[in-house]
């Protein structure tokens, strides 16, 4: 079974961000985490976009990014698509060569003064 990580990017319309989020939140076995942001879409399917979005070329987007086992994404891309069903969601992956937490180090010990 392959355990290398994976990056999962979810791209969605604002409105479906709490639903996608609490799908995640409760999943089994846990996720390690994930982040949200708003970003802009520039597509091609405008047929649901405001007046305001058709004059600037632009739709409301939400984003999620997930890191996790290769060997899980299968499954949440299921549990998304058969209990989530949203309308243009989006999604790629992409390989992660490294995932961690950065220490916090003293500053003593490295000879740079802490930020202030």
């Amino acid at each position: 079974m392959d355990q290398s990580a994976c990056k999962l990017t979810l791209v969605y319309p604002p409105a479906a961000e709490d639903h996608i989020v609490e799908l995640l939140l409760n999943a089994d076995p846990p996720l390690s985490g994930f982040t949200t942001w708003r970003a802009e879409g520039h597509g091609h399917d405008f047929g649901k976009a405001s007046v305001q979005e058709r004059v600037r070329g632009r739709l409301a987007q939400g984003v999620l990014v997930l890191i996790l086992p290769r060997s899980r994404l299968s499954s949440v891309l299921e549990d998304i698509r058969s209990k989530a069903a949203i309308p243009n969601l989006t999604f790629w992956t992409e390989p992660v060569n490294a995932f961690g937490r950065l220490a916090q180090i003293d500053a003593t010990e490295t000879g740079v003064p802490a930020a202030a």
